[in-house]
């Protein structure tokens, strides 16, 4: 698949500079590169680009301070942040400054360019209707079915859905969960969105136990893949 979608690499490794931007120009897309944060910041601020891979750590403006800034200006391109193994604190405050996704160092070429065609492919006017496995979703009527039937599900519950529908794919951390479904009026711990999550996979999943659709993030929060796992 070719592509001419425009990919800013904000990264201070050189050899990951040199592969990751000559693997994403092999595969069609429109790559500039900036290694160091401020240099990151001027380019991503320009807003031209279609998905920004931005590492955390970085001399002069760190990885952080860019997803704010990029998020504040009211740019929405998708955030795919490179981060290091085992860093689970810097991946949940990524995701809560407005990150889409992220990827563990040392990753595979092969995943980040599907990850970020999927991303550049969700990119478009907002839909209404969405479906995945035997599921549809009506944002309009606010009715939800499976195989045909009405699923009947609380205003928390369609909330949480509608949400995870409009954001396929992204990792979303618990706050980020809570402040989109809850607001900020109402005092709610994690288990109560643990336990919004697990009766809504009682509604929607086949096997509660094993969800193909709502995933767990180990340490961080929760995917939603459309596709199944």
């Amino acid at each position: 698949m070719k592509t001419s979608a425009r990919v800013l690499l904000i990264e201070d490794e050189p050899a990951i500079v040199r592969g990751l931007s000559d693997t994403l120009r092999a595969n069609g897309f429109d790559v500039s590169v900036a290694t160091d944060g401020a240099a990151g910041l001027d380019a991503a601020m320009r807003g031209d680009a279609d998905l920004i891979l931005l590492d955390i750590m970085l001399p002069k403006v760190n990885g952080y301070e860019i997803c704010r800034a990029v998020r504040a200006h009211q740019l929405d391109m998708p955030i795919l942040m490179l981060t290091a193994k085992g860093r689970e604190q810097d991946v949940i405050l990524g995701l809560n400054l407005g990150a889409d996704d992220y990827i563990v160092k040392p990753f595979r070429v092969g995943e980040l360019i599907a990850r970020a065609r999927a991303f550049l492919r969700r990119r478009g006017p907002a839909p209404t209707l969405f479906r995945f496995g035997d599921c549809e979703v009506d944002l309009r009527t606010r009715r939800v079915r499976r195989g045909g039937e009405a699923v009947t599900l609380t205003a928390k519950e369609f909330a949480m859905l509608a949400y995870f529908c409009s954001r396929p794919g992204c990792a979303l951390s618990r706050d980020v969960i809570l402040s989109a479904v809850w607001g900020n009026a109402v005092f709610v711990t994690p288990r109560s969105i643990d336990r919004c999550i697990a009766t809504l996979r009682g509604k929607i999943e086949d096997d509660p136990h094993r969800p193909a659709y709502i995933q767990t993030i180990r340490d961080i929060g929760y995917r939603f893949e459309p596709n199944g796992s």
